[in-house]
């Protein structure tokens, strides 16, 4: 059994085959390490398992593809600024790395953006203590939508983090509350920059004022 390959740009990266020779016989080895006779494999198991490693050898060569563009990007805008700073002693984006590149034609465009990733310490505490105590003071008359984003936000999600995007939306709440303000204070002491990433992304668009149109490289939009 055989499957076509369509042509492609890019090889696939060569992963086994799945088959093991022996004693002049021929076997698929199972999920459990157990060697089973071909013969004894049912067809459609076996063009599953061709499907799979056909996709997957795709999947990691593009995989690969990207690692070395992501790679080559930094490279050249790196190789640019460096040109700038010796030849014209001019820099390009602001102080947290963000930068926009534009072709001569505006055209084309390449967005470098660096996002702060935020943690909470234990302030995070102290601050639900007191945004409880505003809740339960004004019981009847809080408002079920602002219990209902207290409840997200400090709930943990399935990988035990807290709701983020919904701590943020607390901070925006216009509330005059004294403890709720005091909440606020302790939830912004609370915020703790741990790292941050860098996203490299590139737009086309047909004339100088038409809108942009995002180059995908995500496969789930693509």
């Amino acid at each position: 059994m055989t499957m076509q390959v369509p042509p492609s740009q890019y090889q696939p990266h060569p992963i086994p085959e799945g088959r093991v020779e022996a004693g002049g016989k021929t076997y698929m080895t199972d999920a459990k390490g157990a060697l089973v006779p071909l013969d004894l494999v049912r067809p459609q198991d076996q063009l599953q398992d061709e499907t799979v490693r056909k996709i997957v050898g795709y999947a990691m060569a593009l995989s690969a593809q990207v690692k070395r563009f992501k790679s080559h990007v930094f490279d050249d805008i790196g190789a640019f600024e460096a040109i700038l700073a010796q030849e014209y002693d001019a820099t390009v984006g602001g102080a947290k790395g963000n930068k926009t590149l534009l072709s001569f034609d505006g055209l084309f465009k390449v967005q470098v953006q660096v996002s702060d990733r935020i943690d909470f310490g234990p302030e995070l505490q102290i601050a639900k203590e007191l945004v409880d105590e505003c809740l339960n003071e004004w019981s009847a008359d809080a408002r079920p939508e602002i219990r209902a984003i207290v409840t997200r936000a400090f709930n943990t999600d399935k990988a035990g983090q807290i709701n983020r995007s919904e701590i943020f939306m607390l901070l925006r709440l216009e509330i005059e509350d004294a403890r709720w303000r005091r909440a606020m204070d302790a939830i912004r002491d609370a915020m703790r920059v741990v790292g941050s990433t860098t996203y490299v992304r590139c737009y086309e668009r047909d004339s100088a004022d038409a809108p942009w149109r995002a180059i995908t490289i995500d496969l789930a939009k693509a």
